[in-house]
């Protein structure tokens, strides 16, 4: 073939066009013209807002499982942070309500402190402060031991009152404890006053009655006794002091066939439930001992007859 007959211009086939080069500088060119366009007379502001309303149910479409991760995510630590919450306030509730127990259970015992001190101040004999340990252990006996023996000077005997009455009687003293007996125990007895007739006479412990009571025994039917009245220690064992708060009567019980009453005490003390107690000395230290007896001397015979 001659070398005239080839054409050096590429065959349609391949032709590309403009050059790289003048379409970047048409197509600079044109989005600087859009951008100068848009910023000055707001060309494709509508075009923004047509193209924005269309894609929006795609947009919503796609993003819903994003939603749904964030919430669900959301939903778990809210859970977690309100169980803990719950649990934080459980604690609190129970700290706050173990403090209210505390706090009503000092108020009260500070009270009966309180009227304790006050007594001990009214007091003539000697006291002495102790507090309770624990019950006795025999079930068919009501005892208490009280943290104050032999090396505080107690002796056995001591009668046993807290603020509101006498609670019972000394009755074994160990070293270092002692053992009190309650006045509703079945073997207990304490002489008694009744302040408004000034009549006198013996209580007895009856511990068949929930929580314990007392009984005045060997008393007639016709007694003048009545419902409220109060009975204080008469004094004239010479072991309590007279005066002290004993019981009052919650019972009287007149019956035909029986010529003696029934009638049931309330103690005044908190015999099962006291905490702090005063124990006195006991009377007899203070009772004079009595005269001697004076022998009989002989009369002399007179002698010889008138």
């Amino acid at each position: 073939m001659p070398l005239g007959t080839l054409d050096r211009t590429p065959p349609p086939f391949f032709k590309q066009g403009p050059s790289a080069l003048s379409k970047l500088v048409f197509f600079s060119a044109l989005a600087l013209f859009l951008m100068v366009a848009d910023a000055r007379l707001k060309l494709s502001q509508p075009l923004r807002a047509v193209a924005a309303t269309a894609l929006y149910p795609l947009q919503w479409l796609v993003m819903q499982p994003v939603y749904l991760a964030q919430n669900a995510s959301a939903y778990v630590g809210t859970v977690k942070s309100a169980q803990q919450t719950e649990s934080q306030a459980r604690q609190k509730l129970a700290m706050q309500a173990l403090r209210s127990n505390q706090v009503e259970h000092l108020s009260l015992e500070n009270n009966r402190l309180r009227k304790l001190l006050a007594l001990r101040e009214q007091l003539t004999v000697r006291s002495q402060p102790a507090e309770v340990l624990y019950d006795a252990a025999d079930p068919y006996t009501r005892k208490i031991i009280v943290d104050q023996g032999l090396a505080q000077g107690v002796e056995a005997g001591s009668p046993v009152v807290d603020e509101s009455g006498v609670v019972g009687q000394v009755t074994r003293v160990y070293p270092l404890v002692s053992e009190v007996t309650l006045v509703i125990d079945r073997d207990q007895a304490i002489p008694v006053l009744n302040t408004r007739t000034g009549a006198r006479s013996v209580a007895f412990g009856d511990p068949a009655t929930p929580g314990g009571s007392l009984e005045l025994r060997f008393m007639p039917a016709n007694a003048d006794v009545l419902e409220g009245d109060v009975l204080t220690t008469s004094g004239v064992d010479g072991v309590y002091p007279p005066g002290l708060p004993v019981a009052r009567v919650a019972k009287v019980e007149r019956r035909a066939e029986s010529a003696f009453a029934r009638i049931h005490c309330t103690p005044m003390a908190l015999a099962a439930g006291t905490r702090h107690v005063m124990i006195l000395k006991p009377m007899s230290g203070l009772i004079p001992a009595p005269p001697p007896e004076e022998k009989a001397t002989p009369v002399a015979r007179r002698k010889g007859r008138s």
